[in-house]
């Protein structure tokens, strides 16, 4: 029985496993995947995501030089713009979630890649070759993908569930000119885009819309190009999009839910502890704060101590996620308060401090 494992090698899984190695205790982490992927994710981290990495010993320096120092909003012809709190950056999943892990096993983490968990029962979790792992602590990392036996309720998805899609734009020194260092948010009706230029100089274009859009534009090819010509300065930058490179999706997720009770030995992490609207840019600060959190007061408390944490976890998230859904009902709504952006842009700062998790 490992005293604690870890189910997922994201950042939320590896946020965890630095903090338990760091504090010498004995866990184990296993990773569905052989080699690490670039996941469907829109890469923003804010300034204190940098800092939390920092925490965790991955320099901002080390994931992409360039800076993010403020926000663009465009809603068709018109658009806002403001500076952020503090400067951020983007950084494909690639790249960060290789650097998170190798960190996690530098500083003694125990990692096992290849390794998919089907089911999770009580504190034991049933793999695809049909192993079990007892534990006697479970830290649920599995990201956006839910594991059999404790899956996020599926009414959290609301009956017209959002979708995510993400394509890679460039690169191109004409697309580094247009987005420049700025995080851009381009809304429409029923979802939105936010764009980013990437360590590799591409910009990644990540879009949360309702299932209904999706189908109604006849599937993701076709709502591009319908955005493209609506929007003129997003189809400015789709431009520069690969038309042979495909669309990566993910469906059905549960924006707005949050785990507000916990269990005896288990903690939720990451997408699994809440699932904060993608345009507040905190879902990945979101990931590093609970696995530090849970691994920290496991370490001081064991698995007894769980369950408290979950709850109070979900207390910190209470106000982003508030803010956060409130500003996704603006975006996907027909923009008729847009012109209080324009006229006051320090609301886009406000709106920007107020969906951060406090330290």
């Amino acid at each position: 029985m490992a005293p604690a494992l870890i189910v997922g090698g994201g950042l939320a899984g590896a946020a965890a496993a630095i903090t338990l190695a760091r504090a010498g205790a004995p866990h184990l982490l296993v990773e569905r995947a052989h080699e690490t992927a670039d996941s469907l994710c829109g890469g923003f981290l804010s300034w204190r995501t940098l800092d939390r990495l920092a925490a965790l010993g991955v320099a901002a320096e080390a994931l992409n030089p360039a800076r993010i120092t403020q926000v663009r909003l465009f809603a068709g012809a018109r658009q806002a713009a403001a500076p952020l709190p503090r400067p951020a950056l983007a950084v494909s999943r690639r790249r960060l979630d290789t650097l998170l892990l190798a960190g996690a096993e530098s500083a003694g983490a125990a990692v096992e890649r290849g390794v998919a968990v089907r089911e999770v029962a009580d504190s034991a979790v049933r793999t695809a070759d049909g192993a079990t792992l007892a534990a006697a602590a479970l830290f649920l990392a599995s990201g956006k993908h839910d594991v059999r036996g404790a899956a996020r309720p599926a009414a959290a998805r609301g009956p017209d569930p959002a979708l995510g899609l993400r394509v890679r734009l460039g690169p191109a020194p004409a697309l580094t000119r247009l987005v420049g260092d700025a995080i851009e948010l381009h809304l429409f009706r029923h979802g939105y885009a936010g764009l980013a230029l990437q360590e590799d100089g591409t910009a990644n274009l990540c879009l949360a819309v309702r299932r209904s859009r999706l189908h109604a534009a006849g599937g993701a090819d076709a709502l591009l190009a319908e955005l493209g010509r609506a929007l003129p300065a997003l189809g400015e930058r789709l431009a520069f999009r690969d038309a042979a490179a495909p669309v990566d999706a993910v469906a059905n997720v549960p924006y707005g839910w949050r785990a507000r009770t916990g269990t005896v030995g288990v903690a939720r992490l990451g997408d699994q502890a809440a699932v904060i609207p993608s345009l507040a840019g905190e879902g990945m600060g979101i990931a590093l704060a609970s696995g530090a959190g849970a691994a920290a007061a496991y370490v001081r408390g064991g698995a007894d101590a769980l369950p408290a944490w979950q709850r109070r976890f979900a207390r910190r998230l209470a106000r982003p996620m508030r803010v956060a859904g409130a500003a996704r009902a603006f975006a996907e709504g027909p923009f008729a308060p847009f012109g209080l952006l324009l006229a006051h842009p320090d609301l886009i700062q406000v709106i920007a401090r107020s969906t951060r998790v406090d330290p």
